[in-house]
């Protein structure tokens, strides 16, 4: 049995790290949600995205980072992929589109606050 020091976070505290991922990432894609069909556990949490090219892929979330598993939902017979440290640098490396509404975001940020000051 593992003890306490092998794992970072409880699977609740995994549920809640993925769903702060989503809320960041919700509005540069089409669809982002955590798997309800594989093992989500405390050492691992799977997402399932559908990017703004309408791409599908399933998304690992573990202490090692974030790797593309799969190429559609709930599917992760693709493992030992490349590993992102963030969310927003994988779909920075599978969707151009995200990177553009991205930066749009900042543009119209910056433009809030320079009407501001």
């Amino acid at each position: 049995m593992k003890n306490d020091e092998d794992k970072l976070l409880d699977e609740e505290q995994w549920k809640l790290e993925a769903q702060a991922v989503i809320n960041d990432i919700k509005d540069h894609v089409i669809d982002v949600k955590i798997s309800d069909r594989l093992c989500n556990t405390n050492q691992v949490i799977y997402l399932n995205l559908t990017t703004l090219e309408n791409l599908t892929f399933c998304i690992e979330l573990s202490s090692a980072g974030f790797t593309i598993v799969g190429n559609k939902y709930d599917d992760s017979t693709n493992k030992g992929n490349e590993y992102f440290e963030t969310f927003y640098s994988l779909l920075n490396s599978i969707s151009l589109r995200y990177r553009n509404s991205f930066g749009n975001l900042l543009l119209e940020k910056l433009e809030k606050l320079e009407k501001l000051s």
